[in-house]
């Protein structure tokens, strides 16, 4: 009975990780891995996300695949900053740290947010690196656009409320990265892979901004599911059930998606 008991605590205790630290240019990353297997799994947080951000699905993921949960520079346990970081730069940061861990293969990249432009970036940017593509709910060049065809008035207070908030923690994402950059940049074409994304159309009865509007969410659908297929692989999962924060609200859904893409992965 006492042998039974140590290996269950054993076998508990080693599926746990514990989070590490690897150095990255002038900076400590903040990072756990979890299970095995053939595919490996890194994700992508959004802004300001920590490796909390993943608590519902990582250990799911961990049973399928090598999965990897980290922090960017600023966030979580990495290290603190004052400056403003880029996209691309996030994706460099990312590219370094799988090399760190000696992950050689191309990953699976899941991203969530603001995540989801550091993925396109490192898509772009390391191809070699990456197999496929999962993002939830994730942030676009164009939420401004949406946000101003509902009411340009509103549209430009609220824009310019979330740039004072990123300018107040020393670093702004959201508006400095993506939001502002018009004429909006041309993207150099992500290689062909399976690429998918779930955005959340759930309505919101109070929403607290355009973008979370009835008329936001419908036409943030329509405006990533053009975008998800026109890829070959592409795929597109409009969902009423989940907020921004998918892998909290369907974490089934996320795991059920990664599990086609692996089945894709397999049949090629």
């Amino acid at each position: 009975m006492k042998f039974i008991l140590l290996s269950i605590f054993v076998l508990s205790f080693s599926v746990v990780a514990e989070p590490k630290f690897s150095k990255v240019g002038d900076f400590k990353l903040e990072y756990e891995i979890a299970g095995s297997g053939e595919y490996t799994v890194l994700l992508e947080g959004g802004a300001g996300a920590g490796l909390s951000d993943w608590d519902p699905v990582f250990y799911k993921i961990a049973e399928k695949a090598t999965v990897i949960r980290y922090s960017r520079v600023g966030n979580g346990n990495s290290t603190k900053i004052k400056r403003h970081f880029t996209s691309d730069e996030y994706a460099h940061y990312a590219s370094n740290l799988l090399l760190n861990l000696g992950i050689t293969q191309p990953v699976i990249l899941i991203a969530h947010s603001y995540g989801g432009n550091v993925a396109r970036d490192f898509a772009v940017a390391y191809p070699a690196q990456i197999q496929a593509l999962l993002m939830l709910d994730p942030s676009s060049e164009h939420d401004v656009d949406i946000m101003r065809a509902i009411n340009l008035e509103q549209a430009n207070k609220e824009i310019a409320a979330v740039k004072l908030a990123d300018m107040e923690n020393g670093m702004s994402n959201n508006y400095l990265d993506f939001w502002s950059k018009r004429p909006l940049p041309n993207y150099p074409q992500i290689k062909d892979m399976p690429v998918t994304v779930i955005a959340s159309i759930q309505k919101n009865p109070n929403p607290p901004h355009l973008l979370a509007s009835d008329q936001g969410v419908l036409k943030w659908g329509e405006t990533w599911k053009q975008w998800a297929e026109a890829f070959p692989q592409g795929r597109a999962v409009l969902t009423e059930m989940s907020g921004h924060f998918v892998q909290f609200d369907e974490p089934e859904l996320v795991i059920s998606e990664l599990t086609l893409i692996i089945e894709r992965l397999i049949k090629h």
